[in-house]
């Protein structure tokens, strides 16, 4: 079976631990990207077409089509999900709608569909300039977050407080968006929709991470994340534990809003990553999208559920139904967390020995090399790697992990 991966600006070989995933179901993989190095994939199955114009990398998938015969199209990058609906589409193979990938893809977007599907949201003002922000907060009422239209791993996510910090924030995050990564290596097309920001109420209670997928109609949580740490003005994908500690009617509550909100985003066969937070007892999106989550989550699901977010990648990619049928906890836990250090050069990372070989350390991923510029709040959100371990409880998981985390050493200038 051929599937073919699209990425359409590259970043570093971050996806290729994901790649090689595919691989271990019996996959040939070939990768499409629009700028690339020309050593991030296997010769002869990694193929770059110079540009990031939807119209070239249609055109050279359509021809590699014909040379290979793909049995799908699919991608792990927030920035490649529009690309990859609309290459699918060209190509005739499963795929979501290109409109929901819009709805997906842009958060102003899936605001407005999900205000018309009704399913539960935060309220929200596009607001591309300081004046209607600060009037947007105004409306809305301090606490606001102030957030890229077209962002994702936090980048320029802001609480904002008062109207002093708004126009602190806003015109950080303004020239910000202009520059992040996710929307340099986003795929050149007229569908894209505004790279803009947004203010939205604040959401006050606890976030939880979900892995699932849709078929038909049918919503099935695959996994449930915990995030442990509360947030200040700027936000870390930071420490996470599964399995969650949510009660069975919460549990529904959780399933019903996703569902909801795949249904408004026209989600109709996809593999989804949600962000969900409980406001006022009451479970509200913060995200949805139609893509697996990124770090360690699929090995938490793996792990702590039975689920395997790569395989039900594949399944929608190849238009099968993945045969995991419900959310069911294997009694196992997992404590993961990001590994961040101070802003400037990297000059040096130290990783102890008995950290690496730890065999319930289940994942330790540098993804900042020596040389990297890391950039921290306001000015950015960039982190040294993921490290995550696994356990028989809770304690024992979170233990563990604080420790190796501070082990990781690293120097900056």
């Amino acid at each position: 079976m051929k599937l073919l991966a699209i990425e359409v600006g590259q970043f570093g070989d971050y996806y290729n631990s994901r790649y090689q995933q595919v691989e271990q179901y019996g996959i040939e993989l070939y990768v499409l990207s629009g700028v690339a190095d020309s050593d991030h994939w296997h010769a002869g199955r990694f193929f770059i077409s110079d540009s990031m114009d939807i119209n070239d990398l249609t055109a050279l998938a359509a021809q590699l089509h014909q040379d290979f015969h793909f049995d799908g199209v699919f991608t792990f990058a927030e920035n490649s999900v529009i690309a990859a609906a609309m290459i699918a589409d060209t190509l005739h193979l499963p795929s979501i709608p290109v409109d929901a990938a819009v709805k997906s893809r842009n958060k102003i977007a899936m605001r407005e569909a999900h205000r018309a599907g009704q399913a539960p949201h935060p309220e929200f003002r596009l607001t591309p300039t300081l004046p209607e922000a600060l009037e947007a907060a105004a409306v809305l009422g301090y606490p606001v977050i102030l957030k890229p239209t077209l962002g994702s791993a936090s980048q320029f996510v802001y609480r904002v407080d008062t109207p002093q910090q708004m126009a602190e924030f806003f015109p950080k995050a303004l020239i910000g968006i202009t520059e992040m990564s996710q929307f340099k290596n986003e795929g050149i097309t007229d569908v894209l929709g505004p790279n803009s920001l947004l203010v939205e109420s604040y959401l006050d209670g606890r976030e939880f991470l979900i892995e699932a997928y849709s078929w038909d109609g049918v919503t099935v949580l695959g996994s449930i994340v915990d995030r442990v740490t509360l947030e200040g003005n700027s936000f870390d994908d930071d420490v996470h534990h599964t399995p969650t500690d949510l009660d069975g009617l919460d549990l529904q509550r959780v399933h019903e809003a996703v569902h909801a909100g795949a249904v408004a985003q026209g989600l109709t066969r996809s593999v989804m990553h949600a962000e969900i937070r409980l406001h006022q007892g009451k479970p509200y999106i913060v995200e949805i999208a139609a893509r697996p989550g990124g770090g360690g989550l699929d090995f938490m699901a793996r792990i702590s559920a039975g689920y395997c977010p790569i395989k039900a990648v594949i399944d929608v990619a190849i238009g099968q139904k993945p045969d995991y049928l419900r959310y069911s906890p294997t009694g196992k836990h997992t404590f993961a967390l990001c590994l961040i250090s101070a802003a400037g050069r990297i000059d040096t990372i130290s990783v102890p020995e008995h950290v690496t070989q730890d065999p319930n350390t289940f994942m330790l991923k540098i993804i900042s090399p020596l040389g990297s510029v890391i950039k921290r709040p306001p000015l950015g959100n960039d982190i040294i790697g993921f490290l995550g371990v696994k356990g028989s409880s809770r304690q024992e998981t979170e233990e563990k992990a604080m420790s190796y985390s501070q082990q990781v050493i690293v120097t900056t200038r």
